[in-house]
């Protein structure tokens, strides 16, 4: 460890952190992958994965290594460059918002005091992935769903900042651990029910889950942006859903459900960190079994659902937010 004695220890401790992260990251893509195969086999009466392991709990293993294993096949006529650039977009940004969440009270790599900020501008990186994959395979089905994705993440990330503003205006602070300790008396989900449950319907089309799965509809467009990724390319991408996934849960977990306060748990790190996991695996759960129990919508009911009833309601209740803050 001498050799590292020149490094500063707040250097060398986010380097740490950064590298558990990413394992985070990895491990968070391998569960949720098992989970969604057996939530769904469930919910279809079918036993889901069995044969790998006991209850096929290796398959997502598998599943990886032969990714890894897999050729990356490049079509002849695409845009070199930003094909093989667009994978790494959609899963190098989803690593960065895990800095700055608060998994306890002294479980965070930084507290940034514009945190909040800080998430939303790594999360709307994704957006620019997918139309890089969909622009530069040039194949019309993966420009469809790239320029749905954009038109889709235009629409919902306006009630989604409108729903986090409604928190901020009661706290006062942009900072992850600032939004938590204020819900240490009540959660935020009980005094706003409506911007929690706006910011949930959105964030599911943010990261193009079903039933709002339309940049990768593969009834319509065969596997939409990533149509002619193979290997690990395609992987990455599977990767950087899952993850975008947790960091929206983790959000929701923060700004609503009193991040890692809790009810029975001792309140330690271990504690605090208990609660936070099993409340972002609550909403996690709950997006898999929207996914599985609602049939995908049209895009024009997509459109009409953001612009002509999450964005007004959610100007409304932030209007309401701010005349009962002044007050």
């Amino acid at each position: 460890m001498e050799m590292f004695n020149f490094l500063p220890p707040e250097l060398i401790r986010m380097i740490i952190f950064v590298a558990l992260l990413i394992g985070l990251v990895f491990l968070n893509a391998l569960v949720m992958v098992y989970l969604e195969r057996k939530i769904a086999g469930h919910i279809q009466r079918r036993l889901g994965p069995m044969e790998v392991g006991p209850h096929g709990i290796f398959q997502t293993l598998i599943d990886g290594i032969k990714l890894i294993g897999k050729q990356l096949i490049i079509p002849r006529d695409v845009n070199r460059p930003l094909f093989r650039l667009a994978p790494l977009l959609a899963f190098t940004p989803v690593v960065l918002p895990f800095v700055v969440i608060p998994f306890s009270q002294k479980i965070q790599a930084r507290d940034l005091n514009l945190g909040l900020v800080f998430i939303i501008a790594m999360s709307a990186i994704n957006v620019l992935a997918i139309f890089v994959a969909g622009w530069s395979s040039n194949n019309k089905y993966s420009l469809f769903g790239a320029m749905r994705s954009v038109a889709q993440n235009i629409a919902f990330e306006i009630p989604i900042l409108l729903s986090v503003l409604s928190v901020v205006l009661m706290t006062n602070t942009f900072s992850m651990q600032g939004i938590v300790t204020a819900q240490s008396n009540i959660w935020f989900i009980i005094v706003q029910p409506v911007a929690f449950l706006i910011y949930f319907i959105a964030c599911i089309a943010e990261t193009n889950r079903a039933p709002f799965d339309l940049p990768e509809a593969e009834s319509e467009l065969t596997a939409g942006f990533h149509t002619e990724y193979s290997g690990m390319g395609f992987g990455l991408f599977f990767l950087g859903e899952y993850g975008n996934m947790f960091v929206v849960c983790s959000i929701a977990t923060v700004l609503f459900l009193g991040g890692w306060h809790g009810f029975t748990l001792p309140f330690n790190d271990y504690g605090a960190i208990i609660w936070f996991m099993f409340k972002v695996y609550f909403l996690l759960f709950l997006m898999i079994q929207i996914r599985w129990t609602y049939p995908r919508v049209r895009f024009d009911q997509l459109m009409n659902l953001a612009w002509k009833y999450l964005i007004p309601i959610s100007l409304v209740n932030v209007l309401i937010t701010a005349v009962i803050v002044k007050l």
